[in-house]
């Protein structure tokens, strides 16, 4: 039985895998680590991912949709209202602005029959540009729930509704939150510290050249008679709540010395002029890799000179706050207006880096 493409039509796609005329959903990958592969999701494990985030936030409810739905987290947001017989309401076209997800929200409200729960799926810059207004953070407070992935949130004045979600098309978007898997998963370490995942909403595999279903060992390892996702990305697990350090194929090597961006970029934002960063190493003859960032200034706030920022993130590192140790400091410093994005939404570390590798960064 065939898998049915998002990009041909997402609503007719997610019918088709749950209502069972179709395997599953074929969805693309992200892109952030190379080019994107179609992942086969049965519909059996969008049904298992869609009911484990019911039973986890407490029931269903109407959701508005804010997410493409040719990508894996909008197909969910479908899914989990058909499953569950709720209400969706799509935000109007445009760009995205507090004014129309306040907008959306009315509608949502006017609409849904009065649902019994409210929630929405949003990635860490829409968060970041509600957080910024006033209206926005009056519409975030309609929802019961704020389902926020995709890449790290790197703020500390959300509201309580917010739940940040680790996962992937490959495990049928999001399937631990806030640091715990949901019942359906487990989640654990391999030797070099990568995350593993498995259970039911695990996809088929990746589409081969005839569009079935195919799993690497190397990607989908069996341990225990069990296949896993063997992701991307390095973590820790302290009492079963795990906490993502970054892509492993992002750490850097500066004189010796692993670096990891997310630790860097989470430092670089805690500061007042810093409203987000993106970290990435330049090749260097000394260090072997320089630390180098890329930023956005919080409104209001002048580009710090390199000198000042070392020295505020080594500040903070003395006072024992988290800070760097001097292997992590930045040595070269560029502002924008924007970080470069992909068409996901996530960052373009390769677009950051030839930015800064360009000659007017601050050196």
């Amino acid at each position: 039985m065939n898998y049915a493409p998002l990009a041909a039509g997402p609503a007719r796609a997610v019918a088709a895998a749950l209502d069972g005329s179709a395997a599953g959903i074929s969805a693309p990958t992200s892109g952030s680590t190379g080019a994107p592969r179609q992942v086969l999701v049965s519909g059996d494990a969008m049904r298992a991912g869609a009911e484990a985030t019911d039973r986890r936030l407490g029931g269903p409810g109407s959701w508005l949709l804010a997410m493409p739905t040719d990508r894996i987290a909008g197909a969910m947001v479908l899914a989990r209202a058909t499953l569950a017989g709720g209400h969706v309401q799509p935000l109007a076209p445009g760009s995205f602005t507090p004014e129309l997800f306040a907008r959306g929200v009315d509608d949502l409200v006017a609409s849904d029959g009065g649902a019994p729960r409210r929630y929405v799926s949003l990635v860490p810059t829409q968060v970041g540009r509600l957080l910024d207004s006033p209206v926005g953070r009056d519409a975030l407070a309609a929802f019961d729930a704020v389902l926020v992935g995709g890449a790290a949130l790197q703020r500390d004045d959300v509201p309580p509704s917010v739940v940040t979600t680790y996962g992937m098309t490959e495990t049928a978007g999001g399937c631990v939150y806030d640091g715990v898997p949901l019942d359906i998963a487990r989640v654990a370490l391999d030797e070099e510290g990568r995350v593993l995942l498995t259970g039911p909403m695990l996809a088929d595999g990746y589409a081969d050249g005839e569009g079935r279903p195919a799993r690497n060992p190397e990607e989908w390892p069996t341990r225990d008679g069990e296949t896993w996702l063997r992701t991307r990305d390095l973590g820790e697990l302290t009492d079963g709540r795990l906490r993502v350090l970054g892509r492993a194929d992002d750490v850097l090597i500066s004189g010796g010395v692993n670096v990891h961006p997310l630790r860097v970029e989470r430092a670089l934002v805690a500061l007042p002029q810093i409203d987000d960063a993106v970290v990435v190493g330049l090749p260097d003859v000394e260090w072997g890799e320089r630390i180098a960032a890329l930023v956005t200034l919080a409104d209001g706030a002048s580009a710090p000179a390199l000198a000042e920022l070392q020295e505020a993130l080594a500040h903070s590192a003395a006072q024992g706050s988290g800070g760097l140790s001097r292997a992590e400091l930045p040595r070269r410093i560029l502002t924008v207006a924007h970080l470069p994005r992909l068409d996901s939404g996530k960052i373009d570390r390769q677009q950051a880096r030839r930015l800064l590798q360009a000659p007017n960064g601050d050196a």
